[in-house]
C-alpha cells in the first residue's frame, strides 16, 4: 500500500513538473468545472427554453452529436500542425459557446451552441490525450494517465456542484454564462503562463526515446529527498 501511494505521488509530481502535460490538464479541469452546463439543462428545458422532456433529450444529445461529427472530421484529416494554439482556441470556443448557450432563449440556437461545445471539447480531448500518451515516458505513462483520469472524474462532479451552487445564488443564466466567461479567463491565463503550449506545433507520432522531465525512478528520488 505504501509503495502504491508513492507511485500515485510520483505521477502527480511528474504532471506538476511537466508544463506540456500540466497545462492541457488544467485547461480541461477548469473548463469542465466552470463551463459545465449539463447539470442545469433541466432548468433550461423547463423554465428558459420551454421545450419539455423531449426538448431536454435533444439538449442532452446535442454535445454528443457535435463531438461525434468532430471526431469523424479529425479522423479524416492529417495530424494537427499547430496543436498548442488549436488546443487553446478549442477551449476558448468551449467557453464562448457556454456563454452563448447560457444567454440564449432560442431553442435552435441553443442546440447549435451545445453542438459547438461538443465539437470543441472533442478537439481538446484528442490533443490532450495524445500529448499525455506521447510525451510521457513508458515508466510513467500509467501513473500520469491515472492522474489525468482522476482530474476528469472529479472535475465533472465538481462542475455539477459549482453550477448548482451558483445557480442557487445568482440564477441559472448567470451560473452558466459566468462559468463560460471564467473558462475564457482560464484560457488566457494558461496561454500566458505556458508559452511552450502556445508555441507547440505538430502532434508527435512517437514517444520520447529518453525520459523527459523529472526522475522516473521513484525509489531513487525518494532516497535523494530523504524519504
Amino acid at each position: 500500500e505504501e509503495k502504491g501511494w508513492r507511485n500515485v505521488v510520483a505521477g502527480a509530481r511528474y504532471v506538476w513538473r511537466t508544463p506540456m502535460i500540466l497545462a492541457p490538464i488544467t485547461l480541461d479541469m477548469f473548463a469542465v468545472i466552470l463551463g459545465g452546463s449539463i447539470a442545469l439543462m433541466p432548468v433550461y428545458a423547463k423554465d428558459i427554453l420551454h421545450v419539455g422532456p423531449s426538448g431536454l433529450g435533444w439538449l442532452r444529445a446535442a454535445p454528443a452529436l457535435g463531438g461525434v461529427a468532430m471526431a469523424f472530421w479529425l479522423a479524416s484529416r492529417p495530424p494537427l500542425r499547430r496543436a498548442g494554439p488549436t488546443l487553446l482556441v478549442s477551449v476558448a470556443l468551449f467557453g464562448a459557446g457556454t456563454v452563448a448557450f447560457g444567454l440564449s432563449t432560442n431553442y435552435l440556437f441553443s442546440l447549435a451552441m451545445l453542438g459547438l461545445l461538443g465539437a470543441s471539447d472533442m478537439v481538446s480531448v484528442v490533443i490532450r490525450h495524445t500529448l499525455i500518451q506521447v510525451l510521457t515516458p513508458d515508466a510513467m505513462r500509467g501513473r500520469v494517465s491515472a492522474v489525468n483520469g482522476m482530474f476528469i472524474a472529479s472535475s465533472n462532479e465538481l462542475g455539477a456542484f459549482e453550477s448548482g451552487m451558483t445557480a442557487e445564488k445568482f440564477g441559472a443564466v448567470a451560473s452558466v454564462a459566468g462559468g463560460g466567461a471564467g473558462t475564457l479567463l482560464v484560457v488566457a491565463l494558461v496561454a500566458w503562463l505556458a508559452p511552450a503550449l502556445r508555441a507547440f506545433g505538430a502532434l508527435p507520432t512517437e514517444g520520447p526515446k529518453k525520459p523527459a522531465g523529472p526522475t522516473l525512478d521513484v525509489e531513487a528520488e525518494e532516497r535523494s529527498e530523504g524519504v
